[in-house]
């Protein structure tokens, strides 16, 4: 997060300039719909996709190498794909190369069934597009209208019907509701999920699906499945709680299973145990019963909204003596290791929450004796859905640790809401911040160390501390200026010291959904990456490069004043007359805000190692700031727009001449020249509007940019004896 006072002159900059259009971030690749947004195993599927800043799309990739895909000729964003036989039923990441690198995620998804995509209206009883049982319709939410589908129901023979949306990158909120074929309903679900129904009689039945708003568009798809019940639901993609899950080693299934009726007459466990269950039916409260002895600390996780369910686990562990049941422990939610964004998004925290509605706590016990958890959903009581499942983990203290990172968003207090997705496509000169928050389990407080690993060609990462009980670090992400063009798929890592053993965990990388430019209006939804793709672009360089005059680890004694020259390029025009400074990195964060003038090619940073109080010890730490910059979009694009226009009135030049020579000779001839004649016409308006829209474009506009130097290597030694300690 950025500081308080760094937030003070952003906002005194902006305001400054708020009579001029600005934005936010200079912009970055993002893909935006992939339609049909799924296929079936084993079959080719031809998709189109959308996006913004994707000009020169090369290839589409996905996060297996079970999905393939190459360009439909003289189709621009067309693309076939190729789903092999043996993908595996889930949800994939889908982006492009542009020119500016990789893209934004959007989902893919793959299934084993037929598929079929809606393309015509639908929005009446009379037009309900027929569905056989055992297909999944791709389609678009049609806005302010219902879409229609039938189908032909089997007396006794139950059905399910399942409508992804939400866990698929789309904006709808699905309604879903089964009607008779005259459009009258029997049964509705408004939370997601799926519906059961069993027909009475044979005959055709109609399914309405809506959007909760009667929003519509093509960011408003889904994916309609109507099979043979019993079913499972759609694969979805994990929410950014979901980083804390599964605890290293934990087997793929649980070890046990809950024994109902266990809402009054306990079902006896031992601990420590790994159970499977389900709030289910409504009003689940699933109790276990069990000895222990005094002096035992427990620890306590069930996972169940990480699972990808809309579920709020809550666990109370009670004594049981002489038939009376004493309160010991009432255990809720995951805490989020940093402070979240209130009202949606806001300045007061990034817009990714790492904590969970799941449990994960501690109980002590107090005297030997019998004792009872009981679980249950604080969202169940009226639910009846047995897909709602859950798993209790009770086990002795494991200390361990999960990690997540994101990009560092802009967190202005100007009013600027801006929650935006961003890949990581770094431009020559560029250097990217990410925030890597940790999930710490059952007491672990020691420090973690952050690597990346198997970068592009011209990048290169430092992992800054996260410091012994902090919650979370940071990781900067830097592009040499001379970075040829180059991709590759990175790991990021943490390592930590855990009873005497070094551990190492993934960092698993969330991003936004969709870009979201004011969140008063909109609730950001970031969920976490399948992938960590790195791309470096040579089509533009960065706005500001803050480098190191000599790329070294500086050297200083505790207690000394050190100095570190640093070297600045800069490449675009900045307005006021300097750019304030602060640093990430534990132990350097309390370097007090300072000034670079602009346009100063080189700057002492002075640190007085005693004022700070930093101990011995090796440190990685990065600057930051904020700055207006005047940004020029693609400005290569008009040099090209401008001879595809001259080239285009040549050619109607020259067909207009043709036709005039022949409107007066030969009738036939004379119609193919006209014909001819619109056809450069059309062109020639194509031209011009193109010439317009990248003119338009590359006219300089005040980007605010979060501007992050290259990280700063510090080894401070031990102060030199005096002559008294002699």
């Amino acid at each position: 997060m950025l500081s308080k006072s760094t937030l003070t002159f952003a906002a005194s900059v902006l305001f400054a300039a708020s009579a001029i259009a600005q934005q936010v971030t200079l912009p970055l690749p993002r893909i935006l719909t992939v339609m049909p947004m799924g296929g079936q195993a084993g079959t080719n599927v031809e998709v189109t996709i959308t996006g913004e800043n994707i000009e020169d799309v090369t290839e589409l990739t996905f996060s297996t190498p079970k999905i393939t895909a190459k360009p439909v000729a003289g189709q621009p964003n067309k693309f076939t794909v190729s789903i092999s036989g043996d993908a595996p039923v889930g949800v994939y990441d889908a982006r492009v190369m542009s020119r500016l690198g990789v893209s934004s995620a959007r989902a893919f998804s793959v299934n084993k069934l037929p598929e079929v995509v809606r393309t015509k209206a639908n929005n009446t009883v009379e037009t309900a597009m027929a569905l056989p049982v055992g297909t999944i319709c791709n389609a678009t939410m049609t806005k302010r209208a219902v879409d229609f589908y039938s189908f032909q129901g089997v007396k006794g023979q139950a059905v399910a019907i399942d409508c992804a949306a939400v866990g698929i990158d789309s904006r709808l909120t699905p309604v879903v509701i089964l009607a008779d074929s005259k459009g009258a309903d029997l049964k509705v679900n408004r939370t997601g999920g799926i519906i059961d129904f069993t027909p009475p009689a044979d005959g055709t039945y109609t399914i309405k699906v809506s959007d909760l708003t009667y929003q519509g568009g093509e960011r408003h798809f889904y994916r309609l499945a109507l099979q043979n019940s019993p079913a499972q639901p759609q694969p979805q993609t994990q929410t950014v709680s979901a980083m804390s899950w599964p605890p290293a080693d934990l087997a793929a299934t649980a070890a046990a299973k809950e024994a109902e009726p266990n809402n009054k007459d306990a079902q006896k466990i031992t601990l420590p145990c790994d159970i499977a269950g389900a709030f289910y039916p409504a009003a689940d409260v699933d109790t276990f019963e069990f000895t222990a002895k005094k002096g035992e600390t427990w620890w306590v996780e069930v996972a169940s909204e990480r699972l990808g369910l809309n579920t709020d686990p809550f666990v109370l562990v009670q004594q049981v003596k002489a038939g009376k049941f004493t309160d010991v422990a009432e255990l809720y939610d995951i805490a989020p290791p940093m402070k979240v964004t209130s009202n949606g998004y806001s300045y007061d925290g990034p817009p990714y929450d790492a904590g969970s509605p799941d449990v994960m706590g501690k109980f002590e016990v107090k005297e030997d004796g019998t004792y009872r958890i009981q679980v249950r959903d604080l969202f169940g009581g009226t639910r009846t859905d047995a897909n709602n499942i859950y798993r209790l983990i009770v086990r002795q203290a494991a200390p361990d640790f999960a990690l997540a990172a994101w990009a560092v968003h802009m967190t202005l207090r100007n009013g600027d809401r801006a929650s935006l997705s961003k890949p990581m496509s770094l431009r020559q000169g560029d250097a990217r911040a990410f925030e890597v928050a940790v999930q710490r389990r059952d007491g672990f407080d020691g420090e973690i160390e952050i690597n990346m690993e198997n970068l592009p060609q011209g990048v290169s990462a430092a992992g800054l501390k996260i410091g012994k009980g902090k919650t979370y670090g940071h990781l900067i992400l830097t592009a040499d200026e001379k970075a040829p063009r180059s991709f590759s798929l990175a790991k990021i890592t943490g390592k930590a010291v855990i009873g005497g053993k070094e551990v190492m965990r993934p960092v698993r990388v969330a991003s936004m959904e969709w870009s979201v430019k004011d969140a008063k209006g909109e609730i950001p939804a970031p969920r976490l990456m399948a992938d960590i793709p790195v791309s470096v672009t040579d089509s533009e360089q960065a706005p500001l490069t803050i480098a190191l005059a000599e790329n070294k680890v500086f050297e200083a004694k505790a207690g000394e004043t050190l100095k570190i020259p640093l070297k600045l390029t800069w490449r675009n025009e900045f307005n006021g007359t300097s750019i304030k400074v602060k640093t990430y990195g534990e132990g350097f964060s309390a370097i007090k805000e300072f000034d670079i003038p602009l346009k100063a090619a080189t700057h002492d940073l002075v640190l007085n190692l005693a004022e700070l109080k930093i101990a011995p010890g090796d440190y990685t730490f990065a600057l930051q700031s904020l700055g207006i910059c005047k940004y020029r979009y693609n400005p290569a694009a008009v040099p090209l727009a401008e001879a595809e226009q001259k080239k285009a009135e040549q050619l109607l030049a020259t067909a207009a001449a043709e036709a005039k020579k022949l409107a007066a000779t030969d009738a036939e001839a004379a119609k193919k020249a006209a014909e001819k004649q619109k056809q450069a016409e059309a062109a020639m308006t194509a031209a011009a509007t193109r010439m317009k829209t990248v003119t338009t474009t590359a006219n300089p506009t005040d980007t605010v940019e979060i501007l992050i130097s290259q990280p700063i290597r510090v080894s401070v030694k031990p102060a030199a004896p005096t002559t008294a300690s002699k």
